[in-house]
């Protein structure tokens, strides 16, 4: 293996709390921050990771109460939006990089368009892949966590890994995608702890009021690309269509993938996300 395409963890401290980062790619190369959605971790990118570090310094954190970093109480880290995109203001700063382009998946898109909002002194380009943005349908079993007293009993003690692979089969993967079963369930081990119970409770109702996050679209002056599955069943497709318009200009690239384009077709997403950072679309 080529040292462009090794991979380095590394610890950083950011709003006080531990971080694990997976950092490839030369150190003189473009910085790429990938930021990853709710309920799994940096591991999302795992089929892209090695392909962008050809061309970009890649940095893919697991979010604070994620993955392999900390997991502190909600009482000592205010969870939501808001917070994680300061903290990765803070994991820009530690790495000493200046300046990034970031791309970000479902909730990691609310993310990394908050920090491109509030500290565009800090974002290059910006990719919103199925982001987390305007209202959106939920079933029963999506709103079931959310309902009072049941919720949190149902969500800390009941949701076991068969529920969470069907999260993945039904709301996730498009119908024709094979499941990577062996990665979902590495994202249920890091998740089926008390402390990963407690930090993905805490954000799954942070998450659910987008008001916020929608009040900044029209603060974004980034060069922004969005990236959408067109079976997304999660996030529809019309909100990738106003993100479009409503983020001054944007452009759109929808795929013939679920809620995961970079999981489902990883050649593809590398291409046309590389294209766009280095200007070339």
């Amino acid at each position: 293996m080529s040292k462009v395409h090794e991979r380095h963890a590394r610890d950083v401290t950011v709003r006080g709390v531990r971080v694990r980062a997976v950092e490839a790619g030369s150190e003189s190369a473009p910085t790429l921050l990938l930021v990853h959605g709710f309920m799994v971790n940096h591991s999302s990118f795992d089929d892209v990771i090695e392909a962008f570090s050809e061309r970009f310094h890649v940095l893919a954190p697991d979010l604070p109460g994620f993955g392999d970093s900390e997991k502190p109480s909600p009482a000592r880290y205010p969870y939501g939006v808001d917070a994680f995109s300061e903290s990765l203001a803070d994991l820009i700063a530690a790495f000493g990089v200046g300046r990034a382009s970031v791309v970000g998946h479902g909730m990691g898109g609310a993310i990394a368009l908050t920090l491109s909002a509030t500290h565009s002194e800090l974002v290059d380009r910006l990719v919103l892949v199925d982001s987390l943005s305007y209202p959106f349908p939920t079933s029963f079993m999506t709103r079931l966590p959310r309902m009072p007293i049941i919720g949190g009993i149902y969500f800390k003690q009941l949701y076991g890994r068969a529920l969470f692979r069907a999260h993945f089969r039904d709301d996730v993967f498009s119908s024709e995608a094979a499941l990577p079963l062996e990665r979902i369930d590495a994202f249920y081990d890091k998740f089926n702890t008390p402390a990963g119970r407690e930090s993905a409770y805490s954000v799954m109702h942070a998450i659910l009021d987008t008001r916020a996050v929608v009040a900044r679209v029209g603060r974004v002056r980034a060069p922004t690309l969005v990236v959408w599955g067109r079976e997304d069943r999660t996030f529809p497709v019309a909100n990738a269509q106003r993100l479009a318009r409503e983020i001054r200009g944007a452009r759109l690239q929808i795929m013939d993938t679920g809620h995961s384009p970079h999981e489902e077709r990883p050649q593809e997403f590398v291409s046309t996300v590389t294209e766009f950072l280095e200007g070339r679309r």
